[in-house]
């Protein structure tokens, strides 16, 4: 994980990580989550996630190495 702050981004409901990187603006599309994922260039509070539908947690912090650098956004979960 980056020392950097990441944006907070409110989640109402249940969120898995492909849509949170499209929400937090992070990916363009679904498409582009899915390479990233499966590439192993996301992690999650640290830990590389290679799974799409993984459940994010209030608080949990996503990261993604993208060429431009790294980039990341923390999971507000509100039910």
């Amino acid at each position: 994980m980056s020392d950097t702050p990441h944006p907070t981004i409110l989640v109402r409901g249940e969120i898995k990580l492909g849509q949170f990187l499209k929400l937090a603006s992070l990916v363009e599309d679904g498409a582009e989550a899915r390479i990233a994922i499966q590439s192993g260039d996301v992690s999650v509070n640290g830990e590389v996630e290679r799974r799409r539908g993984h459940r994010l947690s209030d608080g949990d912090v996503v990261e993604i190495d993208l060429p431009t650098g790294s980039a990341g956004a923390r999971a507000r979960v509100e039910p």
